[in-house]
């Protein structure tokens, strides 16, 4: 197995925790692997050492790989995710006698049902109630008692803490009911696979020591994106006596909305475990020098980030950037590719939420390429939503589905009109039939709110209006449909989260803009209904989420907008957190690509995403291919030179000088420039002495900067008036690993 000499230095860590911060396509399983083999070669007990794995898929393949590499006859280790650890000590504490026997359901239908009779319950005689059973609701109730267990916070307090506004009041009281039937019935759910054992642990010293001193070694991949149950779950197994390898990347850091948190690899890590020796692995074998830089770029501008380069490696594969406008240089890319001799599959489109997906779906079914989702209950013909505005076009051209209560019923459940489906399908069954809409005292409409019963009349005089507007343009009349349900202002109701409601009102913007694309009503709705299935050999489309830990050769990231990605709005703008989170996304999403990186934004209103200019791309291309061709020195302007010096002497490469070019129009000056002091840094105060930066905040010419000093302890100061002065080198990670040698 051939190592880098940073692989290498992870394989060999003496005794002691460690960190090890890896850059995307850094080979962390070659190394971990490596890493384990080398702990059995030296006499550590297989039983005594647990890797743990983000997901089943990355445990499959480490296991996989591990045994791929072990001598025949080897006992390995454990291999798990912290769900099957957190299933095993459940078993085992139920065994005790300390935790009541529960049987795990694992069905969301299951989950769904126990949420439905929590919030019936909770609401039994409250108006909120039917708004409250709606599927957006229940999903956003469930990831709200998910993320209660995930924190290890009362139900109360995270509540007020997310402020998740109209809709969500009665969580904290449905997740004490849930609570409640669960152990009624003898259930438990997968978060519970942590949190019980972990809260019997934490409560009871003498259980906690009986599951310690167990372990030598533990490695934990993908350490960023664990959450504060695991966080403490892993602590306490590991105790005082087992060495703690975290290993992860704080820039991939993208499941906040589940608990991680982009400092858990610096500072909690120290605050739990105690010092560390500090390791990167910042070569790359996925991708060039282009990208490499690029990726760079992305991410120079957060202030929460380590100090750290990707660097791409001798030999990768040269990765072409290209930055274009709209649905048609989509098209010429797939073309070119296949014309190449490439495979569709070997090709995958991102989004940074299903929403922007769907003009890329009706493209591609108009020109005929097959494409396959990572959620076949994506496909744009599958949404309720799609669904419905479908249907009430399809009225317009087809006035007889008046007299269809199966049609009305659909058109009268989408958008909501927060009333029973029971009522509804009563309602539209009436109406079907005698096409007079009941008079104010008949029994359909009793108990209804005034503001029910407006929904419901407004959605029949629409239907009624429907069939003498089929001559109009499809983007006309479904600009009218969304106006006269004032749809966006029902959509943003309905959604127990912010995002999910501004994600629906984005579909609506997308389908609008994507009906001006035609003047043929007919042939807009036959787009919209058309039944179309996975395509196994097709491009694959999937959000950036589920792309993590994956790669293709082609990687086409569409809907590179400004308000999409980074995304916001009037009601919810970007906090500086908000937009870290959001550029480590996209950091995420670039990072996929092999051999090809496509950066698309739309035409018309769409501005393109600040994310683009960011990048500096054209800089990074022309610096690539400098590299690639060997010359006498060549001097070249870019918008960061400071980055790009460092990157070329990091590689030992001195033929190009940099100089300052002023940015373009679109253009923005990379913030790495800007800020003289970055999370990493050495520095040496006059009082203080030698510390190392942990957070810098503010305005980048005058921040404010904590800083956690050796014998000083942390402290925040003042940045250009602090006596300090910066020092050269990782003088903290180099000291640390001498004291573990």
């Amino acid at each position: 197995m051939r190592l880098t000499e940073e692989q290498r230095a992870v394989v060999e860590h003496g005794a002691g925790h460690a960190r090890v911060a890896a850059v995307a396509g850094a080979g962390k399983t070659t190394t971990l692997v490596a890493r384990v083999l080398y702990l059995l070669e030296r006499g550590v007990p297989a039983s005594r050492i647990l890797v743990l794995m983000f997901n089943r898929s990355a445990r499959e393949d480490f296991q996989r790989r591990l045994v791929e590499m072990a001598p025949a006859g080897q006992r390995l280790p454990d291999v798990r995710t912290f769900h099957s650890l957190g299933h095993r000590l459940t078993a085992t504490l139920t065994r005790w006698g300390v935790l009541a026997p529960r049987r795990l359901i694992a069905a969301d239908w299951q989950v769904e049902r126990l949420l439905r009779q929590a919030t019936l319950e909770v609401l039994e005689d409250d108006d909120r109630r039917e708004m409250a059973l709606e599927a957006d609701t229940l999903e956003a109730l469930a990831h709200f008692c998910g993320l209660v267990k995930a924190e290890m916070v009362p139900a109360a307090t995270l509540l007020e803490r997310l402020d998740d506004g109209e809709g969500s009041e009665h969580f904290a009281e449905a997740y004490e009911r849930l609570e409640s039937l669960l152990a009624e019935h003898g259930l438990m759910t997968y978060s519970d696979l942590l949190y019980r054992p972990l809260r019997a642990l934490e409560a009871d010293a003498g259980l906690a020591r009986r599951v310690q001193g167990y372990l030598d070694q533990a490695i934990v991949d993908e350490y960023q994106d664990i959450n504060q149950a695991q966080l403490r779950l892993l602590a306490l197994l590991a105790g005082r006596d087992a060495d703690v390898m975290a290993v992860g990347d704080a820039n991939q850091c993208i499941y906040e909305w589940r608990g991680a948190h982009p400092d858990t690899m610096r500072e909690h890590f120290t605050a739990t475990f105690g010092p560390a020796a500090d390791y990167p692995l910042s070569t790359t074998f996925r991708h060039g020098h282009a990208l490499a830089l690029l990726a760079n770029h992305a991410i120079a501008a957060n202030r929460r980030r380590p100090d750290q380069l990707c660097l791409a490696a001798p030999g990768n594969p040269h990765t072409d950037l290209a930055v274009e406008q709209g649905g048609a240089a989509l098209l010429a890319s797939l073309d070119q590719w296949q014309r190449g001799g490439r495979r569709l599959d070997e090709a995958c489109l991102l989004v940074r939420s299903w929403a922007l997906s769907v003009p890329v779906q009706l493209q591609l079914l108009q020109a005929g390429i097959p494409f396959r989702l990572s959620r076949e209950d994506r496909f744009v013909f599958r949404l309720p939503l799609v669904q419905a505005l479908a249907g009430y076009l399809r009225l317009a051209r087809t006035p007889a589905l008046l007299f269809d209560p199966a049609h009305l019923l659909r058109l009268f459940e989408q958008p909501t009109p927060f009333v029973a489906r029971e009522r509804l399908v009563a309602l539209a069954q009436r109406l079907a039939q005698t096409q007079r809409y009941p008079e104010r005292d008949d029994p359909l409409l009793a108990g209804l709110k005034p503001m029910q019963r407006r929904n419901l009349k407004r959605r029949w005089t629409l239907l009624c209006e429907l069939p003498r507007l089929g001559a109009w343009p499809p983007a006309r009349l479904l600009t009218h449909i969304v106006e006269a349900l004032d749809a966006e202002k029902v959509l943003k109701r309905a959604a127990a989260r912010r995002e999910k409601g501004e994600e629906d009102v984005r579909l609506l913007d997308v389908l609008v803009e994507q009906a001006g694309e035609t003047q043929d009503i007919d042939t807009f709705i036959e787009l919209l209904e058309r039944p179309v299935e996975n395509h196994a050999g097709g491009l694959l489309i999937t959000t950036v989420h589920g792309a993590k830990g994956l790669e293709w050769p082609l990687v086409v990231v569409a809907g590179v907008n400004e308000e999409d990605f980074p995304h916001y709005s009037r009601d919810n703008p970007l906090s500086p957190a908000r937009l870290e989170e959001e550029r480590r996304l996209f950091y995420v999403a670039v990072t996929r690509a092999r051999e090809h990186l496509l950066l698309l934004h739309d035409r018309g209103e769409h501005r393109p995403s600040r994310f683009l200019a960011e990048t500096a791309w054209e800089d990074c291309r022309r610096i690539a291919a400098r590299l690639a061709v060997p010359e006498e020195e060549v001097r070249l302007a870019v918008v960061s030179p400071q980055l790009v010096s460092r990157y070329l002497a990091t590689l030992g490469h001195d033929g190009i000088k940099v100089t300052q070019r002023e940015p373009e129009v679109g253009e923005t000056r990379a913030a790495y420039a800007a800020q003289p002091y970055r999370p990493g840094q050495r520095l040496r105060h006059a009082v203080f002495g030698e510390g190392e930066v942990i957070v810098v905040e503010g305005d980048p010419a005058d921040p404010v900067i904590e800083v956690d000093f050796t014998q000083a302890g942390r402290r925040r100061l003042l940045a250009c008036r602090a006596p300090i002065e910066l020092l050269a080198g990782e003088a903290k990670t180099e000291r640390a690993q001498g004291e573990r040698a």
